[in-house]
């Protein structure tokens, strides 16, 4: 269908400022894939939030806090992750997706997985840990390998591609790593191995954030933050861009290797590579923002969060990650520094792409081929910016409330207030983009997470095969 379309297409979506025309559009899989991991990772967002407030105002169990952590980096923006890359790999690279079947049973295996995993967790049904981990393992890496195949097809790698093949490489390591860990749970297997379980868990949350989740953040926003600012990277761009590009990977490789064991050396000078990197890339998207030659969208104003908070994570984490970049208390940067990092920076990315790559999934297999034909929404017009614009103060009120809280050590009343506030926004924005596949998309969102299982809507419109 979008084969017939492109040559009207292309050149209207330029104008519209919506993608360039150069993007393959006509390569991306069919709308249900990324739809259903984007959606299922919603939930995972919601789930953890709550889990996260259960924490402080609650009696929990004694894994509730690792629960919450895999359910927002493993089941939200890992999640996320698997879904973005496998719609736009092939869009960005001109390349078709090396597998269509792999691509929905990744995201089964990771969900089943992960399910059991927190459920055994919350439970304290240790023994439960090793099946539904080494089933989230499994499903890790199909991602990797489907990814990596496609990648496979492209001729020359750009910047975003090298950052997407060693994101890839890191989740391989990951599982790995926290598969390890699930089993000395029940099974001791590192009694008999020359590391430490503390020294393990630091090289796995190393490799896991900085390595799997941030450089995929990196390589995506070298594209999302000069295709959807209309700028190129210039002047000293062209000296911060490869200063990131080596000292990044470089650095996370370092620092989980000295982390693990436990040469403190060698994770000081990965340290102030992995922060050098940061500084770097937080200066080249705070650039393109000040540069942006169109109309500010959610999407920017969740980029222009994103910028002043890397820097600030990096700015303090740095004396911690000199002085011990071994210790525990520093494991994601300085003490207090966590949710700057993790909701702030890594956040605020999912957010502000989300506000643009679901409506443009939406519109692209629901409105393309009318467009020149007939009157048709813009792309930004597909979500209420009211919504937008609610759930923007509440996520920024209530993350400001987090770091601050964690930073000075407040009292719980503030961090439960203030998660509190992250989880209306979250309704709010989850509201939102539902409200976009709900009005506007030719498939339900029944048929969208079941596939064949559930009914077509009695409005669908002609798309491409599910």
């Amino acid at each position: 269908m979008f084969g017939d379309t492109r040559t009207v297409v292309e050149p209207l979506l330029a104008d519209m400022g919506a993608i360039p025309g150069s993007l393959e559009t006509d390569q991306q899989p069919p709308m249900t894939v990324p739809l259903r991991h984007f959606v299922v990772g919603l939930a995972f967002l919601f789930a953890g939030t709550v889990v996260g407030l259960g924490v402080v105002v609650a009696d929990v169990p004694a894994f509730a806090g690792l629960s919450h952590v895999h359910l927002l980096l493993a089941g939200w923006v890992c999640i996320t992750i698997m879904g973005a890359m496998t719609q736009f790999v092939p869009v960005w690279s001109g390349v078709q997706l090396h597998s269509q079947r792999l691509a929905s049973a990744q995201l089964v295996l990771v969900v089943v997985g992960l399910l059991g995993f927190v459920a055994g967790l919350l439970t304290t049904s240790l023994s439960w840990l090793v099946a539904f981990g080494a089933i989230m393992l499994a499903g890790f890496w199909v991602f990797a390998y489907n990814v990596g195949r496609t990648l496979l097809g492209v001729e020359h790698w750009d910047v975003t591609e090298r950052h997407f093949a060693l994101a890839i490489g890191f989740f391989v390591v990951l599982t790995v790593l926290g598969y390890l860990l699930a089993v000395d749970f029940t099974q001791g297997v590192l009694v008999d191995l020359p590391v430490s379980r503390t020294n393990l868990r630091g090289a796995h949350a190393t490799v896991a954030v900085f390595g799997a989740i941030l450089t995929t953040v990196y390589g995506a926003l070298y594209q999302l933050g000069t295709m959807f600012t209309q700028t190129e990277l210039h002047g000293v761009d062209d000296y911060l861009q490869p200063v990131e590009s080596f000292a990044h990977p470089v650095g996370v490789v370092l620092l989980a290797t000295g982390r693990l064991l436990d040469a403190v050396l060698v994770a000081r000078v990965g340290g102030v590579l992995v922060v050098l990197a940061a500084l770097s890339f937080s200066a080249i998207l705070a650039r393109k923002l000040f540069e942006m030659r169109v109309e500010r969208t959610p999407m920017h104003t969740r980029y222009a969060v994103v910028a002043p908070a890397l820097a600030a994570w990096a700015l303090v984490t740095t004396p911690a990650w000199v002085s011990e970049p071994t210790a525990s208390t520093h494991l994601l940067g300085a003490p207090g520094a966590v949710h700057l990092l993790v909701l702030g920076a890594i956040g605020f990315v999912v957010f502000g792409t989300l506000y643009h790559v679901v409506p443009f999934v939406v519109w692209m297999h629901r409105y393309s081929d009318r467009l020149g034909l007939e009157p048709v929404p813009m792309i930004d017009d597909l979500y209420s910016d009211r919504l937008a614009a609610i759930d923007g103060v509440l996520l920024a009120t209530g993350t400001v409330g987090l770091v601050l809280a964690e930073w000075l050590s407040g009292p719980a009343v503030v961090t439960a207030a203030s998660g509190s506030l992250v989880c209306l926004g979250i309704l709010v924005f989850a509201t939102n983009l539902l409200l976009v596949v709900h009005d506007h998309s030719p498939q339900s969102l029944g048929r969208i997470l079941l596939g064949a299982l559930a009914p077509e809507r009695e409005d669908a419109q002609p798309t491409k095969a599910d």
